[in-house]
């Protein structure tokens, strides 16, 4: 049973990058599953109708997000009606959208997705921990997958130790940079802090410098604009067999990808 799982995707860079990996990645990893973030995907903040189509197109089945998920007001109008795109478990129940997914698998398997937000230098929201223990408590799966959107890594740490052996898999998103600390916990959790993201390469986080950069010598707020040319492609890869294990995958650019296809 394999799991892919593909970091942050921003705006049509990350989207591009998306649409020329995951066939070869289809090819030689043969997931059972594919899981994306999709917060970013609209001109790096927030989903429309169309880019949703566009990564469906691209083979991928799920889509967890993060706190700009509604950045583009007309999701609004659509989340209800796309129940394979989830919004965070632990904003308040008024909030439309969908919160986890039940997907059946081979082997008359069950897979249970859902994605909170952290709380340490994010937007307020209901504690993650309790709300995904309500979740567990409620609905039960062969294995399942948690997307722990949060900025700071001893969150993520926290949580996913916490969750330790009553979760199959949480993999932090949000930072846009992959970390290299992937493992199995104690009790048999796979975990990684962030998976990074799919975008711009030459950017900060995926945004065009000049801005992010103005922003963080003058305080004032800058217009964010997501940066194109070539791109960098974040993921993991988790094998949920007897022989459990979670793997990186990164590639700093097309180059880098054009080897791996080549020696692969």
């Amino acid at each position: 049973m394999k799991i892919l799982f593909i970091g942050d995707i921003v705006g049509k860079t990350g989207r591009a990058s998306v649409k020329e990996v995951l066939p070869f990645l289809f090819k030689r990893l043969k997931p059972d599953y594919t899981i994306a973030n999709c917060e970013n995907l609209a001109h790096g903040n927030g989903i429309t109708e169309e880019t949703i189509g566009e990564m469906r197109e691209a083979g991928i089945k799920c889509f967890t997000s993060g706190n700009h998920i509604f950045d583009k007001k007309a999701a609004l109008d659509f989340i209800e009606d796309y129940p394979d795109v989830l919004r965070p478990l632990n904003y308040p129940p008024s909030v439309p959208g969908h919160t986890y997914r039940i997907e059946k698998l081979p082997e008359n398997k069950t897979l249970l997705i859902t994605n909170l937000l952290g709380r340490a230098f994010m937007p307020p929201v209901d504690c993650p921990f309790r709300t995904l223990e309500k979740l567990l408590e409620e609905k039960k799966a062969d294995y399942v997958f948690v997307d722990f959107h949060a900025e700071a890594t001893a969150e993520k740490a926290a949580f996913a130790n916490y969750f330790d052996g009553r979760v199959d898999v949480v993999v932090g998103t949000h930072t846009h940079v992959q970390t290299a600390d992937e493992r199995m916990l104690p009790k048999g959790t796979l975990f990684i802090s962030d998976v990074g993201m799919c975008g711009a390469s030459d950017s900060i986080i995926g945004v065009k410098k000049e801005a992010a950069i103005k922003r963080m010598i003058t305080g004032l707020p800058q217009r964010f604009e997501p940066a194109g040319g070539d791109w960098w492609f974040s993921a993991v890869i988790v094998d949920l067999s007897e022989n459990k294990k979670i793997e990186r995958i990164f590639f700093k650019s097309k180059r880098e990808f054009e080897q791996w296809k080549l020696k692969n």
